[in-house]
């Protein structure tokens, strides 16, 4: 489990100390409608340590501070990162959700919609489109629904989100 902090805990220490390394590891279109202010964003699939240190990140040895919209993709990010050898991943508890709501500095931009909702809508669609073709062409179509309902349990039990990646590639999602 990597190590933690608030939105608090970290704001105050980015008054002492402002030239601390945060990213932001939601897509750019997600990062683009809102962020912290002192964020950068280094989406997850793309956040390797090369990334990092093309940020001026160049020291593993000292503290990266990650956040994503509510804390899972930077727990991701934060084993990634410790795995190649950064010692001190730190996660954002909440994310930028909890950065917001603590009325810290953001940037918000054009609204858009976000991943998590892209994938609600995904999911339902291809659920749907599954009962209606089992109803109407062919009942083998149902197991199209019942693919997509395993993945969402999957996706809950693990926090991975093969949908969520694979959206995060769209060329909507990439700006």
């Amino acid at each position: 489990m990597p190590a933690t902090i608030t939105a608090t805990e970290l704001s105050a220490r980015l008054q002492i100390s402002p030239g601390l390394t945060l990213i932001d590891v939601r897509t750019p279109a997600e990062f683009a409608e809102l962020h912290a202010v002192p964020a950068r964003n280094l989406p997850l699939p793309d956040a390797t340590p090369e990334a990092l240190a093309a940020l001026g990140h160049t020291d593993p040895s000292t503290p990266v501070y990650i956040l994503c919209q509510s804390g899972k993709r930077a727990e991701s990010c934060a084993g990634r990162l410790a795995a190649a050898g950064f010692a001190a991943p730190v996660v954002v508890t909440g994310g930028t959700e909890a950065w917001a709501a603590a009325n810290l500095p953001v940037v918000r931009g054009a609204t858009g919609i976000g991943i998590e909702r892209q994938v609600r809508i995904g999911a339902g669609a291809l659920v749907l489109s599954g009962v209606v073709l089992s109803v109407t062409v062919h009942p083998g179509f149902v197991w199209l629904s019942g693919f997509v309902g395993a993945g969402l349990i999957f996706a809950g039990l693990t926090g991975f989100c093969g949908m969520g990646l694979l959206l995060a590639k769209a060329p909507w999602n990439r700006r």
